[in-house]
């Protein structure tokens, strides 16, 4: 059975970058804790989490379809953390229930770098199951 431990991010598209991360540094408490312009995300620690801004105009925000508004969506994915991370149970899991997902890839998380796995809801919101970081 998969087990929730708690959201690990969740992920954000955004317009204007500069006034999110002011909002949520500034007025929230976050602070900066990685960038990767290259490819168009901002990773802000907030408690044990993360809040991850990723620009519409970026590599991986024009993945997402419209910006933000009535057309379009500002909450790309949402990330639960998972212990333990088994990818044959989890797969099982899913399988058992007639949810397909995407293959098991490294990536950051609140707690660093280690498994994930993507998949769908009913209604078509992508999520992230995500295994603790690599030793």
């Amino acid at each position: 059975m998969i087990k929730i431990r708690e959201i690990d991010h969740v992920v954000l598209r955004v317009v204007n970058l500069d006034a999110m991360i002011r909002f949520y540094c500034e007025v929230l408490g976050c602070t900066i804790e990685r960038r990767q312009d290259e490819i168009g995300l901002v990773q802000l620690r907030a408690g044990s989490a993360l809040v991850d801004l990723v620009p519409v105009d970026g590599k991986l925000g024009r993945e997402g379809g419209a910006a933000p508004g009535p057309e379009g969506r500002n909450v790309d994915h949402v990330c639960f953390r998972v212990e333990p991370f088994d990818e044959g149970a989890i797969r099982a899991q899913l399988a058992a229930y007639g949810v397909g997902a995407g293959p098991v890839e490294s990536r950051y998380g609140a707690e660093g770098e280690g498994p994930s796995i993507y998949l769908k809801d009913p209604e078509g919101n992508a999520l992230e199951l995500k295994g603790p970081a690599w030793s």
